[in-house]
């Protein structure tokens, strides 16, 4: 299949179908190719077929909007790769770095076949898809498959339903995805238009993360020594480092533009530790879709994105050729008390010259180049205001259907902990001779050793999952004051089961342990809404009246403050195992994770399928 290497450009039928292999319609019996040869045509049979479909759209017409079946294949290789000066071999998807693009309309079927080529066990996780009925392709280890194992392969096959903006996929076994990532583009569907006035053309924008050395190895060395792991060497837009780090000039990502026009950013943080602030020198961003999920539009000089969000901005270029150049520049945003990589990335924003006799291009390079302010490392207050300016659109269109009755409410407390060091082991862990942990209501999650998920619809959960975890913290205390003296978690695979189409309320709770820290939490197979949130303990008298029920943002990932809490609400309307867990990947290592299952419903749509005679075994 094509590569899908070049910038995405112009969002068009023609664009699109050269990123898939066969694409039909699903309602098909055979695979009809969509371009045909005259010969073809001139069949009685052809004739009949095409008289047939005609009819059919005649009477039925929104079948015409029908998605199609497009057919994407990752190989999942090493290939070698340069930055910072230091070349080295990276598990990659079609030897592409960032991967290749997966682009689609909403409704659209999408088939991946993934080959793994190389020695590490590989998943994909195709973050934010609902994965409605389709919870055996949503890729977390252990949770919803077992690994693709060195030759094997996986077909995921999924449906995108409701959404549309932008996602990505990653791959979601130990740090892989620090190499192992890219966009997924979802367009409306075809002669359906934006909520907003149509871009010139469109750009996706990816943050990431670089280690000069191997990140596996990276946090196998800090999970035996229980100490935090060596942080990154670079951020990186587009799989490159930018002009801010040595030896990085010519490995820049740039943006041309044409005065006057609008372009859609389509920005995705893929960073496995870093919550990032973004902005451009000199211009102003509308945000309009998070999380592939359209909100109010407005107008910000900075935006906040946490690893897993994805954010939609326009940006309109200034009207004339201004004779100078724009960084845009993302860096971290950086609560906790642990290292991190503080440092800037950068790419460059050019104006097209208005004519030939503009300045030549090596005159560019002689002109101002302007730096956006970005705010303070640790600016909460701005990541909280960010936060609450994002509103659903909640029209009769795109209509927000938050949860007015709650049948189960859960308060989950999310940070940091200890776990003691093994026998005959020095650690470096906090405090005496202690290993990092972290938990959800001081329950730090185990991996098994088999599919949740397929243990789950065998019903042979004896020995993989246990279906007791806390609905409410074991032991209370002051959450955001004076931390207790006890710091150690308790260890399990605990899971809460709910009945189909239960509606959820979650209130997400910072804890002190080991200090404050923002946490962008994610939840698989679900859209929610953020009804609330704030600093210090949640009130659980004094707060839920002042929930927001009417445009609350919806997506599926959300930073808890620093110090403080969110509230979400969400129906258990997916049947199957989905995982929540913090988007800090070394938290996630540490445990900061659980899983929810959702059983049956009674109807057929309402039940999940058995799995795919493809499926890896452990």
């Amino acid at each position: 299949m094509p590569q899908a290497s070049k910038s995405l450009t112009k969002e068009s039928p023609a664009l699109i179908e050269l990123y898939c292999v066969h694409c039909f319609s699903p309602n098909q019996k055979g695979r009809v190719p969509r371009a045909m040869g005259a010969s073809l045509l001139q069949s009685t049979a052809m004739l009949r077929f095409l008289f047939l479909v005609l009819n059919t759209l005649l009477v039925v017409p929104e079948l015409a909007s029908a998605g199609i079946t497009r057919h994407y294949k990752f190989n999942i290789k090493l290939h070698s790769v340069t930055r910072l000066c230091h070349t080295k071999s990276i598990v990659s998807v079609n030897g592409q770095f960032p991967g290749p693009r997966i682009i689609a309309r909403e409704g659209d079927r999408v088939v991946v076949t993934v080959v793994n080529n190389v020695q590490n066990n590989v998943t994909i996780h195709w973050h934010g898809i609902r994965q409605l009925q389709s919870g055996w392709a949503d890729g977390p280890a252990y949770v919803t498959q077992c690994p693709i194992q060195t030759g094997q392969s996986y077909v995921y096959n999924f449906t995108i339903t409701g959404q549309r903006g932008t996602l990505f996929w990653h791959a979601h076994i130990s740090w892989l995805r620090s190499t192992v990532y890219g966009p997924i583009i979802i367009l409306p569907k075809k002669n359906v238009p934006y909520p907003f006035a149509k871009p010139y053309k469109e750009v996706p924008i990816i943050f990431g993360e670089w280690w000069n050395a191997d990140p596996e190895a990276v946090i196998t060395q800090a999970l035996q020594n229980g100490g935090g792991p060596n942080v990154s060497d670079a951020y990186t837009i587009n799989g490159l480092p930018g002009p801010l780090y040595n030896c990085s000039a010519q490995d820049t990502f740039k943006l041309k533009v044409k005065p006057g026009k609008t372009y859609l950013l389509r920005l995705i943080n893929a960073a496995l530790n870093d919550e990032l602030f973004f902005s451009i020198a000199n211009h102003t961003l509308t945000v309009v879709d998070v999380d592939a999920i359209y909100v109010k539009p407005f107008k910000t000089d900075t935006i906040l994105i946490t690893p897993g969000q994805t954010t939609n901005l326009l940006l309109k270029a200034k009207p004339h050729f201004p004779n100078a150049t724009f960084l845009m520049a993302a860096r971290p945003y950086a609560t906790g008390r642990g290292t991190f990589d503080n440092s800037t990335v950068a790419g460059l924003l050019h104006y097209e010259p208005p004519s030939k006799s503009s300045p030549s291009a090596s005159s560019f390079k002689n002109l101002p180049v302007f730096k956006p302010t970005l705010p303070p490392l640790n600016d909460t207050s701005f990541a909280a205001n960010f936060t609450r300016k994002l509103r659903s659109l909640a029209n009769s269109e795109f209509p927000a259907n938050v949860p007015k009755k709650v049948d189960k409410r859960f308060f989950f407390t999310v940070g940091l902990g200890t776990n003691p060091c093994p026998q005959n082991q020095t650690c470096q862990g906090p405090s005496n001779n202690t290993k990092f942990s972290a938990s959800v209501n001081n329950v730090s999650f185990v991996l098994p050793t088999t599919a949740i998920l397929q243990a789950h619809f065998f019903q042979q959960s004896k020995g993989v999952y246990t279906t007791d975890f806390p609905t409410t913290p074991t032991f209370p205390f002051n959450y955001t004051g004076t931390p207790p003296n006890n710091t150690m978690v308790s260890n399990g695979t605990k899971v809460v089961v709910l009945p189909f189409n239960t509606s959820v309320e979650l209130v997400l709770q910072d804890t002190s342990i080991l200090g404050i820290e923002s946490h962008p939490l994610h939840l698989h197979g679900f859209n929610f809404f953020l009804v609330g949130q704030g600093f210090g303990n949640f009130d659980s008298k004094k707060d839920p009246p002042k929930f927001n029920l009417v445009d609350p943002v919806e997506r599926n990932t959300v930073g808890v403050p620093s110090g403080g809490w969110v509230a979400i609400r969400f129906f258990a309307d997916n049947p199957g195992v989905w995982f929540m867990h913090c988007h800090l990947e070394v938290h996630t290592s540490w445990g900061l994770k659980m899983a929810w299952i959702v059983t049956d419903g009674k109807l057929p749509n309402q039940k999940l399928p058995p799995p795919p005679s493809d499926l890896p075994q452990c």
